[in-house]
């Protein structure tokens, strides 16, 4: 995928483009750490590279789950845990996860075909508005988008912190892409 989002044909499209965009760099920011370094938590906070890929794939599903009127269980532990990566787990555990909850997004979305879809509010957490009772799949897609962009941009600080690696080197490293003058794709050190 370039680093610039393909033209869109319509607003569904174009908001499907522009969170599948965020995933994609988020995701990049993984490219060719080891398990130590993906887990490695190098700034004032608790945050990890893997662990912001987790949480958004985990909110994303979350979301669509409200979005499909689906019951979720409530589990208070799962927020902590969905910002890291277990023993257990694999970076290719994580992105197969993420890959799968994209593909179910992308179907919920094209098979509503309605941006204006209401989805409830949830008045249980201080910082929903007490004042509506829905949002639309519109503002959930541009809520995902803000979400996955803004924890992209934490990756960005942590895998810049952990090996000097910026996104667009990482990107022309993961894409093949041929070096310049301008432009040298990032190589594992």
């Amino acid at each position: 995928m370039p680093g610039q989002v393909r033209p869109v044909t319509d607003e569904q499209d174009g908001l499907l483009a522009y969170l599948a965009q965020m995933r994609y760099v988020l995701k990049l920011t993984a490219f060719g750490l080891t398990p130590e370094q993906l887990r490695a938590t190098p700034s004032a906070s608790p945050l990890s590279v893997a662990g912001l890929i987790k949480h958004c794939a985990t909110t994303e599903e979350g979301w669509l789950t409200t979005v499909r009127g689906e019951r979720q269980p409530v589990d208070y532990g799962a927020y902590e845990r969905n910002f890291r990566m277990a023993d257990d787990e694999s970076l290719d555990d994580i992105l197969v996860m993420y890959d799968r909850v994209a593909a179910a997004t992308e179907k919920t979305v094209r098979e509503l075909a309605d941006l204006d879809h209401p989805v409830p509010i949830d008045h249980s957490v201080p910082w929903n508005p007490k004042d509506q009772d829905f949002w639309t799949l519109r503002w959930v897609l541009l809520h995902l988008i803000q979400e996955t962009a803004r924890h992209t941009g934490h990756a960005d600080v942590i895998r810049e912190t952990v090996d000097g690696a910026t996104a667009y080197p990482l990107m022309a490293a993961a894409e093949g892409w041929p070096e310049t003058d301008w432009m040298k794709p990032w190589k594992k050190a």
